[in-house]
């Protein structure tokens, strides 16, 4: 270890790794809001108990945390044999993602960070729509105006700033016309980007405008390869007191509790009472990327400890404990089946367009500088044709 405390190098790392990693991450923080266990017990109470949608809804929310658990074995898969230049997993995010989309309405606007496949689905993106961007065909894939969901940022937490700025724009035309349908925004990031400094920025201008927005930060454990205990010494939900607005930690692999509180949060934002962070206490139980190897930094132990809070296992226990029958589970693995095949067919279809587009949509309108560069490439090509006698 280096003489500063700090590591000198990123696994410099055992020892303080073992410094701040707690050894038991089964443990439930204090506070925590939870409706089903684990075990598939349920037990609906507190202040966000009136909030939780109703039993009969499990099998919709199981069902879209299961295609899309799916989706993101198929998207993997499809990386892996070259058809995708990257894919950023989701596995074990599920029930946060779904949760939260959920408890939004039509007139709600989303600003994600690029890995949360399970609302842009819920908010209608088509599933091969948002491996476009993936497959470098595109920079985006899909028209926001058409779902209310934000295209994919990749600069980590510049879409916090984006969702206060348009929260603030919500909250003025309301003000200006009282017949339009009250709505919030919603800012998606993780751990990770909980660190920067776009993130506090924006809970300031929040805080200080009163801006109807929800802040939902999915804890997954791991800013790629730091864990959250060495970013932050206290639970994420805690800093929320630093900036005047309610923090609420919620357990991020219980679907039920998460769409509760996101439910809350969005309704009290639209009503006039300002931003809420939500931290959804989760784990990423797949790598941070493709290009990302989770056995360079963290134990197989760990990833074991979550095993058991699987949010699809404890779903289907109470499924199965309240009278589902196997037909459900198996129409479902069906459905899954035709969605993966489709999606590979529409990937394996989809045709890069020419690199003159790429010049065609760097701006809105002609730039002469690009202009000039375009003119350049196709001068460079003309000379490769002249040498091949094509010209």
């Amino acid at each position: 270890m280096a003489t500063s405390g700090l590591p000198a190098a990123e696994f410099d790392a055992e020892e303080q790794f073992d410094a701040h990693h707690p050894p038991d991450l089964t443990r439930d923080p204090a506070g925590m809001v939870q409706f089903l266990s684990p075990d598939g017990e349920l037990k609906v109470s507190g202040p966000y108990g009136g909030y939780a949608p109703a039993e009969g809804e499990l099998e919709v929310l199981y069902r879209d945390m299961y295609l899309i658990r799916r989706f993101d074995q198929e998207a993997t898969a499809l990386q892996r044999q070259g058809e995708l230049a990257l894919w950023v997993q989701l596995r074990g995010q599920e029930a946060a993602q779904v949760g939260s989309a959920y408890a939004m309405l039509p007139q709600d606007y989303v600003f994600p960070t690029y890995r949360e496949h399970a609302v842009a689905v819920a908010r209608g993106v088509a599933p091969a729509d948002l491996l476009k961007l993936f497959r470098g065909i595109t920079n985006g894939g899909w028209n926001p105006k058409d779902s209310n969901f934000h295209l994919y940022t990749l600069v980590l937490a510049a879409q916090s700033l984006h969702a206060v700025g348009y929260a603030m724009g919500m909250q003025r035309d309301q003000a200006a016309d009282p017949a339009l349908p009250k709505a919030a925004t919603v800012a998606y990031f993780g751990d990770g980007a909980s660190s920067e400094g776009d993130v506090h920025e924006s809970m300031v201008f929040a805080a200080s405008f009163n801006a109807p927005v929800v802040f939902f930060c999915q804890n997954n454990h791991w800013a790629i390869s730091v864990p959250t205990e060495v970013q932050s010494r206290v639970p994420l939900a805690h800093r929320a007191r630093g900036y005047g607005f309610p923090g609420i930690r919620v357990d991020g692999n219980d679907v039920l509790a998460v769409r509760a509180v996101t439910r809350w949060a969005l309704e009290r934002a639209r009503n006039g009472g300002g931003p809420t962070l939500i931290e959804a206490f989760t784990y990423r139980m797949s790598a941070h990327t493709t290009a990302d190897d989770p056995t360079k930094y963290r134990l197989p132990a760990d990833e074991e400890l979550w095993v058991p809070r699987d949010p699809l296992i404890r779903v289907e226990r109470r499924l199965r404990a309240t009278g589902t029958g196997d037909d459900f589970f198996a129409d479902l693995e069906q459905e899954a089946a035709v969605l993966a095949r489709e999606l590979r067919a529409d990937v394996l279809a989809m045709e890069a367009p020419g690199l003159e587009h790429r010049f065609a949509t760097t701006y809105a309108e002609a730039h002469p500088l690009i202009q000039e560069e375009l003119q350049a490439w196709k001068d460079y090509e003309a000379g490769f044709a002249r040498e091949e006698g094509l010209s």
